[in-house]
């Protein structure tokens, strides 16, 4: 189970970036090696013609472009931008504000749209592609049996790249040692409110932290023609997508939803992203990548960069290390840029939820509007441009600390917003 050798069979199970991203690389690694890999990749859904959906929001954070074209050979999607993402609006139950950074701006695509590219991009480079789903899975010595509603393949390797599909990470639980990570679940709707409110509404996502239970936090995305509204939390559904609808908050940025257009008319989606890291995501002649493995940032996303990039590091790892649990201790090593971050993210999760419960992020966003610094750190945790390990270390820091701490003694309105949250 030695580096992937000439006349090797790799099955890819899913579609998204974390599979065509693997897929890609594996291609291009064998055609600079020299290497005849036979890559069969299969995806339950069909993206062209717009005949399925991925209830993702489709913001591409950068460097996106970079990690196509340097790690998987493949031009970026222009033509598939709605609108350019410049900065953020950071909203509490009666504040807000904007977050702006130099950073190069994200991207707001249709994920159908793009996930669809990338699957036209597989195909160009001559990955078989399967419009089917896996079944069933069988580990032998030396090979792995792969069973699908459309027949069966054998494999030397498995690639799982199923994201939170219940149905195949049971196969793999079943088969193998990896257990799923847990989820956050997410309610995604959109609304078309016309094209001169779109055209006045900016390029701007609107972030919400609301004090509501159950609501762990909300976005207002604009794309090109519509907007689109998540909401994510432990148990959400589409009473609590109601609430985030009519709060005050929201309400001052979405236009009305009574009149032609009630929230009956709204067309919900339910998806779910991880918030901890899967148990053994990699063993004998298997290997998971991106969502499927918990490898994405624990409060916010990145989640089409991460599996892009853990679907590269995992080809990298079978054609140059093995397709053992030995060999993929590579594969481990280069995802610690996303695992050694976790545990930031997640104390950043929990700090970001106390705020917000307690009513404390209206005193938050005061201070970040005296403060660059702050305004920040809050843009890039918002905007998951950067690790959370480099945002708290920016923060410990003793002279800034005590000028916040100054700062916030002396606010007048401190005493006042105080007696608003104590009155009934």
């Amino acid at each position: 189970m030695g580096p992937l050798r000439d006349g090797a069979r790799v099955v890819v199970i899913g579609g998204g970036p974390g599979g065509v991203g693997a897929a890609l690389a594996i291609a291009n690694l064998a055609s600079q090696m020299g290497r005849q890999i036979h890559v069969t990749l299969f995806e339950g859904k069909v993206f062209a013609g717009e005949r399925h959906f991925n209830q993702c929001v489709g913001v591409l954070s950068p460097p996106i472009d970079r990690i196509l074209q340097d790690s998987l050979g493949i031009p970026f999607p222009r033509h598939l931008i709605q609108r350019e993402i410049t900065g953020y609006i950071l909203h509490s139950d009666r504040r807000a504000i904007l977050l702006e950074c130099d950073d190069p701006p994200g991207f707001a695509v249709r994920r159908v749209q793009f996930d669809a590219y990338l699957l036209e991009q597989a195909r160009a480079c001559g990955i078989q592609v399967v419009n089917g789903r896996v079944t069933d899975l069988e580990f032998h010595a030396n090979r792995v049996i792969v069973y699908g509603d459309t027949g069966n393949s054998e494999a030397d390797v498995v690639v799982g790249a199923f994201g939170s599909d219940d149905g195949t990470a049971l196969v793999f639980e079943r088969a193998t040692d990896y257990r799923a990570p847990r989820f956050l679940n997410s309610i995604v709707t959109k609304i078309h409110p016309g094209a001169e409110f779109m055209a006045q509404f900016g390029n701007c996502i609107h972030a919400f932290l609301p004090s509501a239970p159950g609501i762990e936090f909300g976005a207002v995305t604009p794309k090109g023609n519509h907007l689109t509204m998540n909401i994510a939390g432990a148990r959400v559904d589409v009473n609590a997508m109601g609430l985030f609808l009519h709060s005050p908050a929201a309400r001052a940025v979405l236009p009305r939803l009574d009149g032609g257009l009630g929230e009956n008319d709204l067309a919900f989606f339910k998806g779910r992203f991880p918030t901890s890291q899967a148990r053994s995501f990699s063993g004998d002649r298997y290997v998971i990548v991106g969502d499927a493995a918990g490898l994405m940032r624990p409060f916010k996303g990145k989640g089409v960069n991460s599996a892009l990039l853990s679907g590269t590091w995992a080809a990298r790892s079978m054609m140059t290390a093995g397709i053992s649990t030995r060999a993929f201790r590579q594969y481990h090593a280069a995802c610690r840029e996303i695992t050694d971050d976790m545990p930031y993210g997640k104390a950043m999760r929990a700090i970001a939820i106390g705020i917000s419960k307690w009513h404390l992020l209206d005193t938050v966003i005061a201070l970040a509007a005296q403060d660059a610094r702050l305004r920040h750190a809050l843009f890039g945790a918002v905007s998951a441009h950067r690790s959370y390990r480099a945002i708290v270390h920016e923060l410990l820091d003793a002279r800034w600390l005590a000028r916040m701490a100054w700062m916030l003694a002396k606010m007048p309105f401190r005493n006042r917003l105080d007696k608003e949250r104590k009155t009934p």
